[in-house]
């Protein structure tokens, strides 16, 4: 039961994250309708590629709901991308580290729970007691 709980809250969480980069391509098509971009090719690829990056974490969500292991390790890997874009952010020249802790706060609570349905999803170990009787 600890399993499904644990996956059904990670695939939710990621699923906010999808949700969040969807948004944000509207944010950018409404940028781009409205003349607000300064370089239109680049305007263009930044929205393809986020409407790409909003796919495959909806994708990672849904594996991650159906307890597959790809969806885990996807979701994982995008909190450790989220995390060191956040560090970017917090270092340099131009830091801004609100906007930082914006972007990590939530990374690290969906890591957590990304690992917490890992842990969960792994097989158990025999016990000390199970393999006494055994012999």
């Amino acid at each position: 039961m600890r399993d499904i709980i644990a996956h059904r809250i990670a695939g939710f969480l990621l699923a906010l994250e999808g949700i969040g980069l969807l948004i944000l391509v509207g944010w950018q098509v409404v940028a781009l309708v409205g003349g607000d971009t300064g370089i239109l090719t680049t305007a263009l690829a930044l929205l393809v590629l986020t409407v790409a990056g909003a796919a495959i974490v909806l994708a990672f969500a849904v594996a991650t709901w159906r307890r597959v292991s790809w969806g885990r390790s996807g979701g994982i890997v995008t909190q450790l991308l989220i995390l060191a874009v956040a560090l970017g952010a917090a270092t340099g020249a131009y830091a801004q580290p609100f906007s930082a802790l914006l972007l990590a706060a939530p990374a690290l609570v969906v890591l957590a729970t990304l690992i917490w349905a890992t842990r969960t999803s792994a097989p158990r170990e025999a016990s000390d007691e199970d393999a006494g009787t055994e012999a």
